[in-house]
């Protein structure tokens, strides 16, 4: 049952996530790192807290009372998964929905379930399973399969990508994806993928803090949620700085006092778009506590998630419209072996 609830848990996080991007296509006239900005205030500093206190009302004691290395190292891997997620949003600008969550998530799920492991391999910690310890097993050696695999579907992926980029004119691929760009989107989904997965690591590193409200009698379903604040500070450091220096280079500040734009509109469809980015977050810290603080299955579950509603998404948009059916078949293809990768990641955690 409990495991169920964290399957659960991870859909409900993954359809957010999978689905954030989707309001701000409906902002209006604003530069990205106008709307960026708007909802990284959301889903980094205004709503992370308030969901906290709610769950876990003595947080911010917990937080003051952990060991300052803890907090630093946490804060840390938050700030460069705030690259790896400042990157992503501009790896889907250019790829869309579709082929830039495949490809970047993909990345992202890989790394993210072998980075932790590798970490204890040199730092033991008990009820923490090492990459050598992975090595040893037989459950382990299929997890790292369903990586291999994983990495496969994302060059399918990427090969399905390619061969849209060869069929399509610009005009056709823009009617889709207005900025798309196949070259630039790879290369930053590449980089976000990799970026992006020391999120998981960041819970790891955390995890002191979210067994300090346990300890203090706190809900261990919401532990999670006190590590995650110190995660999205990181977070919310490198996006701040990357999106007021591009505000100041491009004069885009001036978007906010721009009449001839639907200003109220746009801040509230940011703020949607950067609360459901935080929600991700917020059931993936309740599914990992169900899973029994198993990081690898947590975290390629959740991609997994985002990457099937992401593809939904793709397709509502006609993303892959006007295509050859081979091409269609081949991101089809590539999708279904990152699915199947998780599938081996499951099998070989239950081992």
């Amino acid at each position: 049952m409990q495991a169920l609830l964290g399957v659960l848990f991870h859909t409900i996080g993954g359809i957010a996530s999978g689905s954030f991007y989707m309001p701000f296509n409906k902002v209006k006239g604003w530069a990205w790192e106008s709307y960026w900005m708007v909802g990284g205030a959301f889903s980094w500093l205004i709503v992370p807290p308030i969901a906290a206190y709610l769950t876990v009302p003595g947080f911010l004691d917990i937080i003051a009372e952990a060991s300052s290395d803890v907090v630093f190292i946490t804060f840390l891997m938050g700030a460069v998964w705030g690259i790896g997620g400042l990157s992503y949003g501009l790896g889907v600008r250019f790829l869309g929905m579709s082929l830039g969550n495949s490809v970047t998530l993909g990345f992202c799920a890989a790394f993210g379930a072998v980075v932790p492991s590798i970490y204890y391999n040199f730092n033991p910690e008990e009820g923490k399973t090492s990459f050598t310890e992975m090595m040893a097993t037989p459950g382990g050696r299929v997890v790292l399969l369903g990586v291999l695999v994983c990495l496969v579907g994302i060059a399918i992926a990427g090969k399905a990508g390619m061969m849209k980029e060869g069929e399509l004119s610009d005009e056709e691929k823009k009617k889709s994806v207005a900025e798309f760009d196949l070259k630039k989107g790879l290369g930053i989904a590449v980089l976000s993928g990799v970026l992006s997965s020391f999120f998981s690591f960041g819970f790891e590193s955390g995890a002191p803090m979210a067994d300090s409200a346990v300890v203090a009698g706190y809900d261990a379903l919401y532990k999670n949620n006190v590590s995650l604040v110190v995660i999205l500070w990181g977070g919310l450091t490198t996006n701040f700085i990357w999106t007021t220096i591009l505000s100041l280079k491009n004069k885009s500040y001036t978007d906010f006092t721009n009449k001839s734009t639907p200003i109220s509109k746009n801040i509230m469809f940011s703020a949607l778009a950067g609360t459901l980015w935080y929600l991700q977050f917020f059931f993936y810290g309740m599914g990992e506590s169900k899973l029994g603080g198993n990081g690898a299955s947590s975290w390629i579950l959740h991609m997994s998630t985002i990457i099937l509603t992401a593809n939904a998404w793709g397709i509502y948009q006609k993303e892959w419209s006007g295509v050859a059916k081979k091409t269609k078949m081949t991101i089809a293809a590539g999708i279904a072996v990152i699915i199947g990768s998780v599938v081996l990641v499951g099998i070989g955690n239950s081992m």
